[in-house]
C-alpha cells in the first residue's frame, strides 16, 4: 500500500504544479487501465473515465462496465462516459484501399484515435491524460505520441 500512496501523491502534486483540475483516463477493461484509474480517483482530484471501444467484444465492454461502475460507486470524484468510436475508425478504413481490415496499422489507428479523444476531453477540462500502457506498449509499440503541455 506504501507505493500505492506514493503514487497518488505524485499524481496530485504533478497535477497541481501543472495547474491542472484532474485527470482524463480511458479505460479497456484491462488491469493497466484499472489500476491507473483507481489511483487517479485515489488523488481526490476530478477524473474522467473513457470507455472508447471500437467494434469491442462484449466481454471486453462489461469488463469495462463493471470497473467504471465500481469506480463510481466508491469514488465521488469520478464521472464516466462512452464514446463509441467504431464509426469514426470504419469511415476513416473506408478512405484508403485497405483489404486487410486486421493489419498492424489499423491496431495503431484505434490507438490513435482514443488518444485523439482523451486529448480533446482533457483540454475541454483542464486535465492531464493518464497514461494506461504497461512497458512493453510504452516504449516497444509507442502509444504515448503527445505530451499534454497546457
Amino acid at each position: 500500500m506504501a507505493i500505492a500512496q506514493k503514487i497518488v501523491s505524485w499524481l496530485k502534486d504533478y497535477s497541481e504544479s501543472a495547474i491542472k483540475d484532474g485527470f482524463v483516463v480511458g479505460v479497456s477493461g484491462g488491469i493497466d487501465s484499472a489500476v491507473t484509474s483507481t489511483l487517479c480517483a485515489l488523488t481526490e482530484k476530478e477524473v474522467l473515465v473513457v470507455r472508447m471501444p471500437i467494434h469491442q467484444i462484449k466481454s471486453q465492454n462489461n469488463l469495462s462496465k463493471k470497473h467504471t461502475d465500481w469506480l463510481i460507486e466508491n469514488f465521488s470524484n469520478v464521472s464516466v462516459v462512452e464514446v463509441d468510436l467504431s464509426d469514426i475508425f470504419d469511415r476513416f478504413i473506408k478512405l484508403f484501399d485497405n483489404k486487410d481490415k486486421s493489419s498492424l496499422s489499423l491496431a495503431n489507428t484505434r490507438s490513435r484515435l482514443r488518444m485523439i479523444t482523451l486529448y480533446q476531453f482533457s483540454s475541454n477540462r483542464n486535465s492531464l491524460v493518464a497514461g494506461t500502457g504497461n512497458k512493453v506498449e510504452d516504449f516497444g509499440v509507442g502509444f504515448y505520441t503527445k505530451r499534454n503541455y497546457g
